[in-house]
């Protein structure tokens, strides 16, 4: 595409059909003026509908061939030739911002954790993901794809799957299907616990998913020991609620 080849240590596969890029800039909020940040645009094919009068538009791209591509494209588009998730997010916007992107996959997981850590200024997410990585934000308790992104990600935002990419659209084709989804900020301004250890919980817990969440929690608990009902579930049964519940319990005894 205009010079641009597809390259498989960056992830890429270019989208083709241009009514499911209008799809994903369609479902970004643009009531009001935001902030924009597109991460690995590519060819363009998502960008060409992101430069609106509502979009303070700013990408970050790491392929020279795309780079060199977009500035002739998009001569007003602003392009970063860094690492996004090696990138200090707080300095990219001043305020909050929205974050979109059709993702390479093998950094998409990583992305959304580099959302995670950025909660209190990423208002919005419209994204691309495998579908299997879409689908595991957007689970709940009692589904084999519930993980450590779910309860991350679903503690502060409102996550709503829109629809499924088949693979014939994109050059080259990948292997998988991939699914678009929306994550909106909700109301939490911060958990009732404390979030550095409830993140250690949560991944400990799920990092042994097959167990009982007592013995996981061994290397946070150490010699202490804790009976609690809670501690008696395997990871899959557990809600937010419950984790934030076990994380205050094990605070209590190791401070």
């Amino acid at each position: 595409m205009m010079g641009v080849k597809p390259k498989k240590y960056l992830g890429q596969h270019f989208l083709t059909d241009e009514k499911i890029s209008e799809q994903i800039s369609d479902a970004i909020s643009k009531s009001k003026k935001i902030n924009l940040l597109e991460i690995g645009p590519g060819t363009g094919a998502l960008t060409k509908f992101l430069l609106h009068e509502n979009i303070d538009l700013i990408s970050f791209e790491v392929d020279e061939e795309s780079i060199t591509y977009l500035k002739n494209a998009y001569p007003t588009l602003i392009v970063h030739n860094e690492d996004v998730l090696k990138t200090d997010w707080t300095k990219i916007f001043k305020g909050n911002y929205s974050v979109t992107g059709n993702f390479p996959y093998n950094i998409s997981s990583q992305i959304l954790f580099k959302i995670y850590e950025n909660r209190t200024i990423i208002d919005e997410m419209v994204g691309m993901f495998q579908k299997e990585v879409a689908e595991r934000v957007c689970s709940g308790p009692g589904t084999k794809k519930y993980g450590i992104l779910s309860v991350l990600i679903q503690a502060f935002y409102d996550v709503e799957y829109l629809f499924t990419v088949n693979e014939e659209v994109f050059n080259p084709p990948p292997k998988v299907k991939s699914g678009v989804i929306k994550i909106t900020r909700n109301n939490i301004i911060e958990l009732d616990c404390d979030e550095k250890l409830f993140f250690r919980v949560v991944k400990a817990i799920f990092n042994q998913r097959r167990k009982m969440a007592r013995n996981s929690l061994k290397s946070l608990l150490g010699d202490k020991k804790i009976d609690h009902i809670l501690l008696t579930k395997r990871p899959e049964e557990l809600s937010i609620e419950n984790f934030i519940e076990i994380t205050k319990i094990i605070e209590s005894k190791i401070n």
